[in-house]
């Protein structure tokens, strides 16, 4: 018997931005995304994902582009459709966390040059970290979506997930996203935890997750069911391995159900064979290895990111010592015990992983500290969900006195010193923010963009960068 609180599913497509992350580094360049917005515009989707992430570092890293103007390009294209971006917290979309004022002035950029809704998250859900962007953003007039890095562990249980459900509504946010960045919600649990969230919380419930374990298509069948509004799913020549499910196969799933999301299949078929070809180019190239497009299992067994995993190889490799892999593969839950049990997602993924091969290396646990591992355990990220081993945090960061407040606090202003840094290169006033977050990344490309205003030695300009074989 159909449930009757049962309504049409959304659907936020991923195509523009996590999907090629996940499969192709983040390196699909504006040129190719732009002619098939207007048929994209057409479909109906909740919202289409474009931007924020890994894009606007890898727009000036490797494609020479501005991020800022490829949001102004799309913005311009989709004229029905709510664009979204993915914004890290205190980090923005760096790696460190950024004054108040760079964080206010970024959403403000980011809402006027184009973007509704902003999914703003947290490495170690601290939801200090996350007060500020939430704030900006609703006075810019967008959305607040605050994301919930998922993960497994002691301290994660549904209670938790409940009561932090009601507090990020009584922070102001829009909507809450299950942020599953490893693909480690299986069916049977999403069901529990979208429930939890719905008895936490009346804000809408969106669902991220990733095919890496293989089972995301069933989780977002099961998550549906129990009540999520909102799915991220990617056209097919880009979905699945460790993307997100096809887009067209959930449309499938719900047609001619009460979650039926209505969106016409013989729009989304043009739009995948607007992508086939770049995906078959991509494979050709290199660009796209099939390696990432198959179904990793040890993704559930030792709960490690599919991309956490690809890591942990290539250091092992870089130190002749791949025969350790499955000792480091034991090592990473005990250093993330130590650490206070943080979700492991960008940046926190990388510094326990890396922490877990030296230590394996070493011999000794904590022999040789990274200091990123230090930053960790003196609080300068935020507050993990459980109190880190008092031990391990004495042997690494000695008699430093951690911090125990949000750390952005402690951060005096920044913008006016990154505009007076940057000075003689600004063009527009989202060159700031740009430097600010990437500042040797953001001056090659200013001078980049120089040469190629003036036509001088463009070439010499892009030496330090190969141009990509679009």
């Amino acid at each position: 018997m159909a449930d009757i609180t049962a309504k049409p599913v959304k659907i936020t497509e991923t195509i523009l931005r996590d999907a090629h992350q996940s499969l192709i580094a983040t390196r699909m360049p504006t040129e190719l995304m732009l002619p098939i917005v207007e048929k994209m515009d057409k479909v109906g989707y909740h919202s289409v994902e474009c931007w924020g992430g890994a894009t606007f570092d890898a727009c000036l890293r490797f494609l020479k582009e501005d991020p800022w103007e490829r949001l102004r390009k799309l913005r311009a294209g989709f004229k029905n459709s709510k664009l979204q971006m993915l914004f890290r917290g205190q980090n923005i979309l760096g790696y460190n966390h950024y004054a108040d004022d760079v964080v206010e002035y970024f959403v403000q950029k980011s809402i006027a040059n184009g973007i509704d809704i902003i999914r703003i998250f947290d490495c170690l859900n601290d939801l200090r970290n996350l007060q500020t962007a939430v704030k900006a953003t609703k006075k810019e007039g967008g959305h607040a979506q605050i994301a919930l890095s998922y993960t497994l562990g002691d301290a994660y249980t549904l209670e938790y997930w409940e009561k932090t459900a009601k507090a990020i509504e009584e922070m102001g946010a829009d909507s809450i996203c299950i942020k599953d960045m490893a693909g480690l919600l299986v069916p049977y649990k999403a069901t529990e935890l979208v429930t939890a969230l719905k008895a936490g919380s009346s804000l809408p419930i969106q669902l991220h997750t990733h095919y890496t374990s293989g089972v995301a298509s069933m989780t977002y069948l099961k998550a549906v069911e129990a009540g999520c509004d909102i799915i991220d799913c990617a056209m097919s020549p880009l979905a699945l391995g460790t993307s997100q499910p096809a887009t067209e196969v959930m449309v499938e799933t719900f047609r001619g159900t009460p979650y039926d999301s209505g969106l016409d299949q013989n729009l989304l078929a043009e739009i995948a064979e607007y992508f086939r070809p770049y995906r078959e180019e991509c494979l050709k190239n290199g660009l796209l290895n099939p390696k990432v497009l198959g179904v990793n299992i040890k993704t559930l067994m030792y709960q490690v990111p599919g991309g956490m995993l690809s890591n942990l190889v290539s250091q092992l490799k870089e130190a002749g010592a791949e025969d350790k892999f499955e000792a480091v593969l034991e090592e990473v839950p005990r250093v993330r015990k130590d650490f206070g049990e943080p979700p492991l997602v960008t940046p926190s993924s990388q510094i326990v992983g890396t922490q877990a091969v030296l230590n394996v290396l070493q011999g000794e646990r904590y022999k040789m500290v990274t200091k990123e591992s230090k930053k960790i355990l003196s609080g300068e990220f935020g507050q993990t969900i459980k109190p880190f081993d008092p031990v391990v945090q004495k042997k690494c960061i000695g008699d430093v006195k951690p911090i125990t407040c949000r750390p952005a606090d402690l951060i005096e202003p920044q913008l006016p010193k990154f505009k007076e840094e940057c000075k003689q290169w600004i063009q527009q006033d989202e060159d700031v923010l740009s430097y600010a977050l990437f500042p040797q990344v953001a001056t090659d490309f200013f001078k980049y963009r120089q040469a190629q205003q003036t036509g001088v030695d463009v070439a010499k300009a892009d030496a330090a960068n190969k141009a990509y074989p679009v």
